[in-house]
């Protein structure tokens, strides 16, 4: 295995091009957006999302410009203390959580990538890819050619590579919900992930560094209704109306400078194998989930780790591929089994007992080796 094409410049893709360079690979890494923009505001990590960080070489960067702690705090919808985990007193990476901004991510990872070695070309895409299993032969949309050992597509939900692939595939599936997210200033006593109980809506509240924190909330939305920009913070006023401590105080700070993000929740699951003879998917392109369980990050960059391990020794290429799925279908099937589970308990009002016992058996597991 020489030389590498990645397809997609998102956490999976820049996950899988780090850990392809630093083994010696000549890694191509295309996005299609010329100015290669990350869109969202902030993101949930457990403790095997910072593993991964971790085995990645960017931890100590996600440290510093994020957030990362342990246990969780849960209120009422009236902002009275209802119940605290128990902190280690010295957590491992696994046993922690946190917090960071989506575009911090992406620059802690643009960066490393450039200083990996990596080819970026951007403001690019695939017209056509000719596997004669020896190779791949790719024709970009500049009219430029190449040829790689393997392709990898990291181009997302919508991957167009996937199409390509496994044209009978279903398309992503929604599931229901739709996710708001707000960033705003953060108090010092939010030291840790809050979570607001018996409310129509799913709430919580997260630290994304020291500084600043983000407000996720999942709305039931069947219908898949469109929010137009101009009415968004009204909408977030309302449904941050009922909500008392220090929800109130972000609503009565929304306005302009607010940054309010949403999108409905869609998810996939893309049978085994996510590979056609030297074309294999990784991330959400193969499996993209809801944020239920915090893990869509986590799980992106362990494909890229174990990719890169299992492409990196000697043997064919089919089999190196194998092994990857052995060791990643089961564990991506997980969570988003567990996250798609615990949404139709939130919209049917179901037993948040067993939602929260089954996120905690799912984290667990996670907790295992990959």
């Amino acid at each position: 295995m020489k030389s590498v094409l990645i397809v997609g410049g998102g956490i999976g893709g820049m996950s899988a091009a780090i850990a392809l360079a630093r083994r010696g690979i000549d890694v191509t890494l295309i996005d299609a957006d010329p100015n290669w923009r990350v869109y969202g505001a902030g993101i949930s990590v457990t403790g095997m999302s910072l593993r991964a960080f971790d085995d990645l070489g960017v931890l100590a960067e996600v440290r510093a410009r994020g957030f990362v702690g342990a246990g969780i705090r849960l209120r009422s919808v009236e902002g009275h203390l209802i119940a605290e985990s128990p902190v280690p007193e010295h957590p491992t990476t696994v046993q922690s959580g946190g917090g960071i901004m989506r575009p911090v991510l992406h620059d802690i990872l643009s960066r490393r990538v450039r200083e990996s070695g990596v080819a970026v070309r951007l403001g690019v895409q695939t017209t056509a890819m000719a596997d004669d299993g020896a190779g791949v032969d790719v024709t970009f949309s500049d009219a430029e050619r190449g040829r790689y050992d393997l392709v990898i597509a990291a181009d997302g939900i919508a991957s167009r590579t996937r199409a390509l692939l496994f044209p009978e595939a279903p398309p992503p599936r929604f599931t229901g919900q739709g996710c708001w997210r707000i960033v705003a200033p953060r108090p010092a006593h939010i030291d840790r992930t809050e979570m607001y109980l018996g409310a129509p809506v799913k709430l919580g509240l997260n630290p994304v560094s020291a500084d600043a924190l983000y407000l996720f909330l999942l709305e039931h939305v069947p219908h898949n209704p469109r929010y137009a920009p101009e009415g968004q913070l009204d909408r977030v006023a309302e449904l941050l109306a009922p909500f008392g401590g220090d929800i109130r105080t972000i609503r009565e700070g929304l306005g302009p400078q607010s940054q309010v993000n949403y999108r409905p929740l869609e998810c996939l699951l893309l049978p085994d194998p996510w590979y056609k003879g030297r074309i294999v998917l990784i991330g959400d392109a193969a499996h993209a989930t809801t944020p239920h369980m915090a893990s869509g990050a986590g799980i992106a960059v362990e494909d890229g780790l174990v990719l890169a391990e299992e492409i990196g020794g000697d043997g064919p290429v089919e089999a190196a591929l194998a092994r990857f799925m052995q060791r990643r279908f089961d564990r991506a099937r997980r969570v988003v089994e567990t996250s798609i589970r615990v949404g139709e308990i939130e919209m049917a009002a179901g037993d948040q007992a067993a939602a929260t016992a089954l996120i905690g058996d799912t984290m667990r597991d996670l907790q295992q080796p990959y």
